[in-house]
């Protein structure tokens, strides 16, 4: 079912569906899904109205991978230095939320579903609050999955 008016986009372009709610600000943010998981503090994905019958079929425990736009992320970085790698890499080669298109993404599991709301309660997620939500998608092993990886 299609929703109002969200024709086709003319080229590249994005459509923000909702919000990340998480505990994290610029102070505290955890560096990656990891350690994010780690604290123990789940996100909720705000979804917009519009876009809330998208949810229709998900379901609480499923892995879904969650796309964001990390929007307060540099994009000026081609090659960086953090500190957990031996000498600088290009910015293709690391996770880092600074890179050309500020696009991170997130395999995380539902915990929790309320599709009149639009609400959809993660595990975890490596962003300060209120990060714009870009899509969500199942994960599937035998999409997901590289070729000869067992799941």
């Amino acid at each position: 079912m299609a929703a109002g008016d969200l024709g086709p986009a003319d080229g590249p372009a994005l459509r923000v569906i909702g919000r990340a709610r998480t505990p994290w600000g610029p102070e505290d943010c955890p560096k990656n899904i990891h350690r994010a998981r780690e604290r123990g503090a789940p996100a909720i994905l705000e979804i917009d109205p519009v876009f809330a019958p998208a949810l229709s079929g998900l379901a609480v425990g499923q892995p879904v991978i969650v796309l964001y736009w990390m929007d307060r992320a540099r994009r000026d970085l081609l090659v960086q230095a953090p500190r957990h790698v031996d000498g600088p890499r290009g910015t293709f080669a690391l996770r880092s939320p600074n890179r050309p298109n500020t696009i991170s993404q997130s395999t995380v599991t539902i915990t929790a579903l309320d599709l009149g709301a639009g609400r959809v309660t993660v595990d975890a997620l490596d962003c300060f609050d209120g990060t714009p939500l870009l899509d969500i998608k199942p994960w599937l092993a035998s999409v997901d999955l590289p070729p000869g990886t067992a799941d």
